[in-house]
């Protein structure tokens, strides 16, 4: 056996990955925001976008054989570009394999699905503290253009989760 690192693959989430996927969702809300999902919640929102691809389109990173990382897209019409932006959301990646290029592969995977005719270009949003985060985002070329992001009162912080 070599000590070549493992090989990371990119591919679309299966409905057998939704345990994963809430799981990452749930450590990921917690990390970053200190919320607490409520598990029958998140996985039948999962489910929902793994049933119904115009809700979004999560991918799952393997790494050595098992889920190492996740994210999902959903969409946003641009009539200035006649084209859609992907948003990228929920992004996660396993403590074990962070810094192995776990989030590389998948933000290169979505660099390529943003680069086909239709397409205008990729957006996220991110929790204004997740410093970690921002020096991710930016290291591979994101930019932060301006925006403010405005939103009606947060249902899960309102009932105290």
């Amino acid at each position: 056996m070599s000590g070549a690192p493992p090989e990371i693959l990119v591919r679309d989430a299966r409905l057998t990955d939704l345990e994963t996927l809430a799981r990452f969702n749930e450590a990921m809300a917690w990390e970053t925001e200190r919320v607490r999902l409520d598990p029958r919640t998140i996985r039948e929102g999962v489910l929902a976008v793994l049933a119904d691809p115009a809700k979004g389109r999560y991918f799952v990173a393997e790494r050595g054989g098992e889920a190492a990382g996740a994210l999902l897209i959903t969409y946003e019409w641009s009539d200035w570009r006649n084209g859609t932006f992907l948003w990228l959301q929920s992004v996660y990646v396993e403590p074990a394999h962070r810094r192995r290029g776990v989030f590389v592969a998948l933000f290169g995977h979505l660099e390529r699905l943003a680069a086909e005719p239709g397409c205008c270009g990729l957006r996220l949003y991110m929790d204004a503290h997740n410093e970690q985060a921002r020096a991710a985002y930016e290291r591979l070329g994101l930019r932060h253009r301006g925006y403010l992001v405005f939103e009606s009162p947060d249902r899960l912080r309102a009932e105290g989760s």
